[in-house]
């Protein structure tokens, strides 16, 4: 895909090919789809909707139950601010990781502010959740809990249809943070058995800006929209419907559904060399979530008496990777998600993300190993 060494598919994957030609032959029909008095309209229409079942066959959900929306950052405040407000009056609480993404901790803080009781669920030192704990936190005023199935920093997997069990039987709304899901194990929605899930396309070689709301038809209850105007995704999300966008976010996950368990060996087998090589370079190196279920093309790892981020911008063009998350990135401070963990400021300052996958090469890995021999044969 490109002659720099390109290791952050979790910040944004690369655009598949077959996906921007899907998107180019639907810009080069005009139509709104909610534009039913001419075969324009029909058209864009029909592009939306085989999209939106393409995505639902995908992600083992209804087409019913997915809602197009400007990505997972939307989708995350759509589900926890309005089921939260759409709650039963007794239920007060909200329950989240501290681990979560910012578009999950921003409007849960916004909630403590309008009057709600924000709770954090205990995780252990690696990142998952405590489930014994979490019993403990649950009761009949919990209106919300949203808990991510995939970090987006370490790499760290959830046992969702464990945390389904568990949540449902306290009769609470659960919202999960999937964003990072499909391209680390299969999702089938129904299994799962959570009430909701925020999906963002360009996560999983599809375009930015666009994203779903999955909604179960069992959910205890229908979230109130944040955006109101024309009554587009059955009245929870105003707006038109991007029907390009659309078009790529369904052939994405038609290709991620055909040949992502090849994906991800090849992701898993490059991490692995990618690890080989830094601690070639990096003796002391310490992987993070090693041993815990992760996302196969994740390596967070902490490089012992290493600045992180100086040795970030050496490595400046040619590697691209990670401090923390890019929703955090060029914030002063150890990573939220670390500082959870038990991380002091000195170990997350020794900490990068490096993230593979689908277009990943030997030559990348290969690529990075020169630019680390570089940088020190420049240094010495």
């Amino acid at each position: 895909m490109t002659s720099l060494g390109y290791f952050d598919y979790l910040g944004s994957a690369p655009l598949d090919p077959r996906v921007r030609d899907v998107m180019v032959e639907a810009w080069d029909h005009p139509g709104n789809s909610s534009a039913q008095d001419h075969a324009f309209g029909w058209k864009a229409a029909a592009t939306v909707t085989a999209a939106r079942h393409a995505v639902a066959d995908a992600l083992g959900a209804q087409a019913e139950e997915i809602t197009f929306t400007s990505g997972a950052t939307e989708a995350n405040n759509l589900l926890l601010l309005g089921a939260a407000r759409a709650a039963p009056s007794g239920r007060r609480r909200v329950l989240v990781s501290p681990i979560e993404h910012k578009s999950v901790l921003s409007p849960a803080q916004g909630l403590a502010q309008e009057g709600f009781e924000l709770t954090y669920v205990a995780i252990n030192e690696s990142g998952r959740v405590d489930l014994d704990a979490l019993r403990a936190q649950l009761d009949e005023r919990v209106a919300v809990v949203s808990i991510m199935a995939v970090n987006n920093e370490i790499g760290v997997i959830q046992d969702v249809a464990a945390l389904s069990a568990i949540i449902g039987a306290s009769a609470a709304f659960f919202h999960v943070d999937a964003t990072q899901a499909p391209a680390a194990m299969p999702v089938d929605l129904h299994a799962w058995g959570c009430d909701a899930a925020s999906f963002s396309a360009h996560k999983l070689y599809g375009p930015g800006g666009i994203g779903a709301a999955y909604l179960s038809a069992a959910a205890p209850w229908r979230p109130s929209s944040l955006v109101s105007g024309g009554g587009q995704e059955e009245g929870l999300r105003a707006g038109t419907v991007p029907q390009a966008l659309c078009a790529g976010f369904g052939k994405a996950c038609q290709l991620l559904q055909n040949q992502g368990a090849e994906d991800r060996v090849h992701a898993e087998r490059l991490r692995a060399k990618m690890l080989a090589v830094l601690r070639r370079h990096f003796p002391g190196a310490e992987e993070t979530a090693a041993t815990s279920p992760r996302h196969p093309g994740c390596l967070h790892v902490r490089l012992p008496g290493v600045d992180a981020a100086d040795l970030l911008l050496r490595l400046q063009p040619k590697v691209a990777a990670a401090i923390g998350s890019a929703c955090t990135s060029g914030q002063i401070g150890a990573s939220h998600v670390l500082r959870a963990l038990g991380w002091d400021e000195a170990a997350a300052g020794e900490a990068l993300r490096f993230s593979v996958g689908r277009f990943t090469t030997e030559a990348d890995v290969a690529l990075l190993d020169d630019a680390l021999e570089t940088l020190w044969a420049t240094a010495a």
